[in-house]
């Protein structure tokens, strides 16, 4: 894959983002506060990173039932990018009738295109960090590139496009489900799931006040396996040029509590899981 329109955006919001939240590491029944830092949406302008080890594809723990949720960190602080469609950075999408949807995969309103990929089912369980409780009624919008590594609104070839962009609330149980595709890997980055939390529906739908920006990290397995499938142009190419270990977002500590669990098959799909502590 050639590098996107969005590449100069990418470069264009270095100095512009934040530092990550302090990490929560749990030591026995304990936890210790250690600081980390964020990392920049800009895809790396030199040589090539080394090809994915295995542990990158470790995947992250998430509880089956809330039920009996055990202890949950707080999700790392990360940048949403230059195309987050939110109205911090151009479009905003989050006001439209329409938006608040589980099926992503095709655009809404005045747009008509659908988004081309392996299916893919993303299911996040928003926790409050210090209770270790379910947050029901929180609302989350998720966003991610398709499978040729562009971005809806504002991706060549795309920016009359809305899909692969929705908000959803969370159930008594703090989970939202989201009907995608694959997102494809594109030069400088990790393949990766953008989201934001919000304290509930109506604030996300007003473009309100945000309470955790982050990113899922998928696994290698996965990956491999739908980048060799039709539709993925590039991205095998550029899986190979880059780790979770020297991802400007997920480096600093391997995506540890950003690497979603991830199971299914390219013929019957994906489901990729995550726990999110706010």
């Amino acid at each position: 894959m050639t590098p996107h329109d969005h590449d100069l955006g990418l470069v264009h919001d270095l100095g512009t983002l934040r530092r990550r939240n302090v990490l929560r590491l749990l030591v026995g029944a304990g936890v210790v506060a250690v600081a980390g830092c964020s990392a920049d949406e800009t895809p790396s302008a030199g040589s090539p990173s080394p090809a994915p080890s295995a542990t990158s594809s470790t995947p992250s723990s998430t509880p089956s039932s809330t039920s009996s949720v055990d202890a949950v960190d707080e999700i790392p602080q990360e940048t949403a990018g230059p195309y987050p469609g939110d109205g911090s950075n151009g479009p905003n999408v989050l006001t439209e009738s329409g938006i608040v949807r589980s099926d992503l995969t095709k655009s809404f309103g005045s747009a008509s295109g659908v988004a081309d990929g392996v299916p893919l089912t993303v299911e996040l369980v928003v926790l409050d960090a210090d209770k270790d409780t379910p947050l029901a009624g929180a609302a989350v919008y998720v966003w991610h590139c398709d499978a040729l590594g562009r971005y809806s609104l504002y991706s060549q070839g795309a920016e009359d496009e809305n899909y692969l962009r929705g908000v959803q609330a969370t159930d008594a149980d703090g989970k939202v489900t989201f009907t995608t595709t694959f997102p494809g890997a594109y030069s400088g980055r990790w393949p990766h799931i953008h989201f934001e939390v919000y304290a509930s529906l109506s604030e996300a739908t007003a473009a309100g006040k945000i309470s955790a920006t982050s990113q899922l990290a998928l696994p290698v397995a996965p990956c491999t396996a739908v980048y060799a499938t039709t539709g993925y142009d590039g991205s095998t190419q550029n899986l190979s040029r880059s780790s979770l270990e020297d991802d400007n977002v997920f480096g600093d500590d391997d995506g540890v509590r950003q690497l979603a669990t991830v199971a299914g098959s390219v013929e019957q799909g994906y489901v990729a899981r995550l726990t999110v502590g706010v």
